[in-house]
């Protein structure tokens, strides 16, 4: 049973199933890890009800993030830095007076809340997933990952023909940077159990419209097995933390 089964219709059902959608697009060969805003603003600081975190972190998900994302996420990134696999975080720091983020501060009545204000705690990556010191870094003004950032050009530079799409929201820079990276001809695989949203209902349509239509979505246990059977260092040649993380291990 998928994800989202239980909020299709049956027409929603048959209507995708007769259009031919759906298909695996399949995993790439040189595949890159990417932990979307995974932070205290959407995580909030610890694991309580989503109506109080709301309060102080206006972003915030809920237990969804600490109970079942952050523990998944953490277990892709152990298999990628074993196999040195470039692992790439975003985080979205805005002005305080909110101009470079336009009219997005329009959508929301908190939009003056500075939680998002570059230098808050908010803007950080939890701790449980933390970066390593040659992680990539991507700050992002909107919902993609792509949008204005230099984030193509690394992913050309090291060779990368495929992401791991993991983190939060599942309806927003998760299916926005997942539609880009089609946009862009990169294979992108999401876990379901290593993304999450603040709606339950946004989260499985979210998902169900991105496995339809864009790219593939299946399970945690899918993801390992494949990560697991990645020969160590493919990118070594093409990305220096690689390299010299090999050479740490033979000394």
């Amino acid at each position: 049973m998928a994800i989202w089964d239980d909020v299709l219709t049956d027409t929603d059902r048959a209507v995708f199933e007769e259009a031919g959608w759906g298909k695996r697009a399949g995993y790439g060969e040189r595949p890159a890890v990417m932990v979307i805003d995974v932070n205290y603003n959407f995580c909030g600081d610890r694991a309580e009800p989503i109506l109080e975190s709301i309060k102080k972190w206006r972003y915030a998900c809920g237990p969804e993030a600490w109970d079942r994302a952050i523990p998944a996420i953490r277990r892709i990134l152990d298999v990628a830095r074993r196999k040195r696999l470039p692992v790439i975080y975003t985080t979205n720091p805005r002005r305080a007076d909110g101009f470079d983020l336009g009219v997005w501060t329009l959508k929301s009545t908190r939009s003056e809340d500075e939680v998002d204000v570059m230098g808050h705690k908010g803007n950080e990556i939890v701790a449980e997933i933390a970066p390593d010191p040659g992680d990539l870094f991507i700050e992002k003004r909107k919902p993609s990952a792509f949008f204005g950032t230099p984030l193509v050009s690394h992913l050309n530079m090291m060779g990368a023909d495929s992401l791991i799409l993991v983190g939060t929201t599942t309806s927003g820079c998760v299916r926005a940077s997942a539609v880009d990276a089609l946009s862009y001809d990169f294979l992108v695989t999401i876990p379901h159990e290593a993304v999450f949203d603040r709606g339950e209902l946004s989260h499985k349509i979210a998902l169900f419209d991105l496995h339809m239509k864009y790219v593939d979505v299946t399970d945690l246990e899918d993801v390992l097995d494949y990560l697991d059977h990645l020969e160590e260092g493919l990118f070594d040649r093409t990305y220096p933390p690689a390299a010299e993380a090999a050479r740490r291990e033979s000394l």
